[in-house]
């Protein structure tokens, strides 16, 4: 049996996540990473756009917020915080 890592496109609104690790590559990486989604950063679902895409987060615990696409937050692998 194996055990695949949650990502961030799997997160339901209002959870809380601390981002494990990134498996974009190139420029989609850097992205990211430019707007802060780094390892060992907390981060939450504030909400999907009503069909889905994109999702809406919030970055640490401050009054930063993004949008990153669906496909992008697949590459986000977190772990669930209480």
């Amino acid at each position: 049996m194996s055990y695949a890592e949650p990502t961030l496109d799997r997160a339901s609104p209002g959870a809380r996540c601390r981002i494990l690790r990134l498996t974009a590559q190139g420029a989609v990486r850097q992205r990211l990473l430019d707007m802060g989604l780094l390892p060992g950063a907390r981060v939450s679902l504030v909400r999907r756009a009503p069909l889905g895409d994109p999702l809406e987060i919030r970055v640490g615990d401050g009054e930063s917020f993004i949008a990153i696409r669906q496909t992008e937050a697949e590459q986000v692998h977190v772990t669930h915080e209480p």
